[in-house]
Formats: C-alpha cells, sequence, structure tokens
C-alpha cells in the first residue's frame, strides 16, 4: 500500500527510523488489528496503534462508557459517557488519524463468535478484564493461528507477553499459550475485582502502552519477541521483571495430547471476576 504524501508527513519520524521506514509503515497500513475491549488496556493500545498507522482496527467491547470509566479509560471522554464504548473510540480514532478504518464490534466476544472474528484480523490484542475472556481469547487464537498480545493489570501491577503458539521457539518446542502460564482459572470469588480494591490509572496505560509496542513489533517483524517471557511491571517499587515461560506438553490446547480442539468448552463459562489478574511469584 503507498503511502500518500499527507500519510509520508504524518509518519516522518517512522519513515527515518532504520527498522521501519516505507516498507515498514506501508506494512502497518496494510495490517488489521482486532483489540479486545475499549476499557483502561484497549484506550492506550487504539490510541498509540491509531496514531501509528495501522490500516484498520478492530474493537470489540459491548459495554457503554461510564463517569467511573474515565479515570483510567483515555479513549472516552466526559460527553460520551452513556454511548457504547466502541463508537466512543471510533470517534477518538478519527479525530486522531483519519486515515485508519474502524471496524466495531458491540458485542461480547463468545464461543459462537470468536472465530468469525478473528478471521478478519492479521494480530489480536487481549485487553479483557476476566478470566474467561482471556482463556477464550488464548483458545481461539490458537485455532485461528493469530498472534495475540496479552495484557493485565493490578492495583500497582501489571503483566504483559505475548502468544504465537503456532510457531517454534529457538529451542525447537512451539511458542507457550496462556494455558502454559495460568493452567487454570482460579477458584471464582478467589480473585477480588477492580471495583473492590482499585486501579491506579496510569499503571493501565504503561500495561497497554507495552502492548501497543509489541503489537507494532510483530507486525513490523523487529526486535525480541515476549513470546516465552512474561512481563512484570511493579508500579510501587518502579520496577520492571521477566519470568521465562516455557511449553507444557500436557496444556491440553497445544500439548502432546491435546484435548481442546474447539470452542465448545467456553460455551457454558461465565464472566469471571472482573479487572482480576493471576499472581505470578518472582524469585528475588
Amino acid at each position: 500500500m503507498k503511502l500518500t504524501p499527507i500519510e509520508i508527513e504524518r509518519y516522518k519520524r517512522h519513515l527515518v527510523l532504520r527498522d521501519v521506514g516505507g516498507q515498514g509503515q506501508q506494512k502497518l497500513k496494510a495490517a488489521r488489528v482486532l483489540v479486545i475491549g475499549a476499557g483502561g488496556l484497549g484506550s492506550p493500545v487504539i490510541l498509540y496503534l491509531a496514531a501509528a498507522g495501522v490500516g484498520t482496527l478492530g474493537i470489540i467491547d459491548d459495554d457503554r462508557v461510564s463517569l467511573s470509566n474515565l479515570q483510567r479509560q483515555v479513549v472516552h471522554d466526559t460527553a460520551h459517557v452513556g454511548l457504547a464504548k466502541v463508537d466512543s473510540a471510533k470517534d477518538m480514532v478519527a479525530r486522531i488519524n483519519p486515515h485508519v478504518a474502524v471496524r466495531t464490534h458491540d458485542a461480547r466476544l463468545t464461543a459462537a463468535n470468536a472465530l468469525e472474528i478473528l478471521s478478519e484480523y492479521d494480530l489480536v490484542v487481549d485487553g479483557s478484564d476476566n478470566f474467561a475472556t482471556r482463556y477464550l481469547v488464548s483458545d481461539a487464537c490458537f485455532l485461528a493461528t493469530k498472534p495475540l498480545v496479552f495484557g493485565a493489570v493490578g492495583p500497582f501491577d501489571g503483566y504483559v507477553t505475548t502468544f504465537k503458539p503456532h510457531e517454534m521457539g529457538p529451542d525447537g518446542k512451539p511458542w507457550p499459550t496462556y494455558r502454559c502460564l495460568f493452567p487454570e482459572s482460579p477458584p471464582p470469588g478467589s480473585v477480588a475485582n477492580c471495583a473492590e480494591v482499585g486501579v491506579l490509572g496510569a499503571v493501565v496505560g504503561v500495561i497497554g502502552t507495552l502492548q501497543a509496542t509489541e503489537a507494532l513489533k510483530e507486525l513490523l517483524g523487529i526486535g525480541e519477541t515476549l513470546a516465552g517471557r512474561l512481563m512484570i511491571y511493579d508500579a510501587l517499587g518502579q520496577r520492571f521483571e521477566q519470568v521465562k515461560v516455557a511449553w507444557d506438553p500436557d496444556n491440553p490446547l497445544s500439548g502432546t495430547n491435546r484435548t481442546i480442539r474447539d470452542l465448545s468448552i467456553h460455551e457454558s463459562a461465565g464472566d469471571g471476576a472482573a479487572c482480576s489478574v493471576e499472581r505470578v511469584e518472582v524469585a528475588r
């Protein structure tokens, strides 16, 4: 896809980057990215992918903008309170970059619609806020062979990684999936949600921005992937740490004796705890 003179002016800071340049910017213009959730994580993802010139952004969310969202969901503003989040986000993208096409999905991702929706995109960014959706997204991306950039937050911490188990790592084994990292969802009620414990808005911005960066790297084919590594951010200590994540051969999704071959396992799944995040202990 050729760049217009206006686009060349808009993206000139990318065009002078040795690892992006004209060819890289054309890749971004041709790319189709699905953002799951137009909330705290989805907001910076949508903003930065739009500003970067990703040609088509899909946004799926069935929620409406509320006043309490605005402390962290920066893709929305006061004037859009009460409107569908996908429509509010689309309006913001239009103001940021009119060259980006936005496909809105005012719906919840389910076992019935996930594979059809994912088929329209090259890469998925998960900004969902509950366990059930995270497992569904990971399983669907595996079945659809789509790379997935995952993020989650706690009150003062967050996690980012990339899942692309349809590709092999340098050890000749598949990259891990979400089920390799977290084999089972925690029992209902065992993890508090953000409405109960709160979340620092800027932390969500840090994690969402990291997700956007990883998405752009994957689309451009540059840098070192986060696949096989979980990045952990501690806002109170202001530090980043990493843990390695390996493919689990007993993983029911991508292991040697697979039992998950479709999304039927999710047909009766509940929503789970909102704004919930699994805890990963890091040895110090």
